[in-house]
């Protein structure tokens, strides 16, 4: 093997040095908030926190964990995450598989993708979004949070394209077997369809975990929030139960402010992704691509 050339070498240097760049951009925000979340009041006020905790404590996350609100609105999060990520991979999956078919073997297949394409570009608006899911009689209930966005069109878009680049030779031979198309669907599709399902449930339960104005409109009672709806409400209701705490309660939230308070729930938000992640990052950039390209 002849060694590499200069142009290589110097291109294998600026690569990695981009890409090492690139890793801290995305790190060094992170660990800033936590050592925001671990350091004094003093410090995290006076801005002399970068990227080691000042005056290290636990008084945030003391506080975010010793309230029966915050498992509780985890639990609801958690509850919410699995039931949409489940009922919105199935909808798209059997909403993308007849889509991918041919003209001539679905003659309304084009009909059929403009409404759904159409209600990505056109809402009802919030009022009457709110009047649909308090008529269904789901208000209250983690329902509200998972069904009025049960089919994301964007998902089912990917998953589409997805199918139309598996081979028709699959379907061919199944169909020769004497296979259905439920059992092409579970049995041929599903098996080879595991990158885009990864890269689909990423995008579900992020935006399942992230979303935070839903549980503000749809849910009347605020023991019924998710994660981010609760750590959202969280910092207006510091200041209002101020007057109520006791010396000792006022004496152990004394190292606790709101930007400290602020970067632990947004750190300890961020945290369940991060770890869900690295498992799922095998299956995204392939789930991303494949289909992207035709023939």
């Amino acid at each position: 093997m002849h060694n590499p050339t200069l142009s290589r070498r110097l291109f294998v240097i600026g690569n990695t040095l981009l890409l090492t760049l690139v890793t801290l951009l995305g790190i060094i925000p992170f660990v800033h908030l936590l050592s925001v979340s671990l350091s004094s009041n003093t410090a995290a006020m006076a801005g002399e926190v970068k990227l080691w905790p000042v005056g290290f404590n636990l008084d945030a996350y003391r506080y975010l964990g010793e309230k029966a609100e915050f498992f509780r609105s985890l639990w609801m999060s958690v509850e919410r995450v699995v039931l949409g990520t489940v009922i919105n991979l199935f909808l798209v999956f059997i909403t993308a598989y007849p889509l991918s078919k041919p003209g001539s073997q679905f003659r309304s297949r084009t009909a059929y993708v403009w409404f759904f394409a159409i209600t990505m570009f056109f809402g009802g608006g919030l009022i009457p979004t709110y009047m649909v899911v308090k008529m269904t009689g789901v208000i209250d209930s983690v329902w509200a949070l998972i069904l009025p966005g049960a089919l994301n069109v964007w998902n089912m878009i990917l998953m589409l394209n997805f199918f139309r680049s598996i081979p028709r030779e699959l379907d061919e031979a199944a169909t020769i077997d004497g296979a259905g198309h439920w059992t092409i669907l579970w049995r041929v599709y599903l098996p080879v369809s595991l990158p885009s399902i990864a890269t689909v449930g990423l995008f579900t339960i992020v935006g399942h975990w992230n979303s935070w104005f839903d549980g503000i409109l749809y849910l009347n009672s605020p023991d019924k929030y998710p994660l981010q709806t609760y750590l959202s409400t969280l910092i207006m209701s510091i200041n209002s139960q101020m007057t109520s705490l006791s010396i000792e309660q006022l004496e152990a939230m004394e190292n606790l402010s709101e930007k400290t308070l602020r970067t632990a729930q947004i750190f300890m938000g961020a945290l369940p992704i991060m770890l869900v992640y690295p498992f799922l990052q095998k299956y995204f950039v392939k789930g991303m691509t494949v289909g992207s390209v035709k023939e």
